[in-house]
């Protein structure tokens, strides 16, 4: 009876360690080369009639409680969306109100790719960049706000600022005067 339980013990401990072929996968059948799933979020559609599209998700954003105003811009096939709302609101209300704006964008098939932002200054720019469009300039209006963000994103180094070309100061007598800082 022992001999027979080390035996059997003997070919399974055997049978475990015996080497098998590394790649073992088999092919997928002809006409199958993967898993096909849906899409959550749809392709980008192409604007045509941006000044329609652009007049739309303003009213979408508008029309959103606490938004006073809304500006969009549209570049190529992206929608950039820019709400104002009250100053005083803390920030934890301002994201909320651009989320529910983003909701209701994400309705349109037009809105679910904008950006929306409810930043003071990039509202007010973006109502800049539409409005130099309305009147025939879209590059060179979107180029000089564009360079007004950058002016202000990039900082300020005292190291490289150089002196104006203010003349010393003088004494009554006209002697030069040293400044101490």
């Amino acid at each position: 009876m022992r001999y027979v339980v080390v035996l059997v013990l003997a070919i399974a401990v055997l049978s475990g360690c015996a080497r098998h072929p590394q790649n073992q996968a088999t092919p997928a059948p002809d006409g199958q080369n993967g898993v096909k799933v849906q899409q959550s979020v749809p392709a980008k559609p192409e604007i045509h009639n941006k000044q329609e599209v652009t007049q739309r998700l303003e009213k979408l954003a508008s029309d959103i409680p606490q938004v006073h105003s809304a500006r969009c811009v549209i570049l190529g096939n992206t929608a950039i969306v820019g709400i104002n709302v009250d100053p005083q609101l803390d920030r934890s209300r301002v994201d909320v109100i651009k989320y529910s704006v983003a909701e209701a964008l994400r309705k349109d098939p037009y809105g679910v790719h904008a950006f929306v932002t409810a930043d003071l200054d990039m509202a007010g720019r973006i109502a800049e960049i539409r409005e130099d469009i309305r009147q025939g300039r879209p590059i060179a209006g979107f180029a000089e706000e564009l360079a007004d963000m950058i002016g202000r994103i990039v900082p300020q180094i005292p190291k490289d600022i150089t002196p104006q070309g203010n003349p010393p100061a003088r004494t009554d007598d006209g002697q030069q005067m040293d400044k101490q800082l």
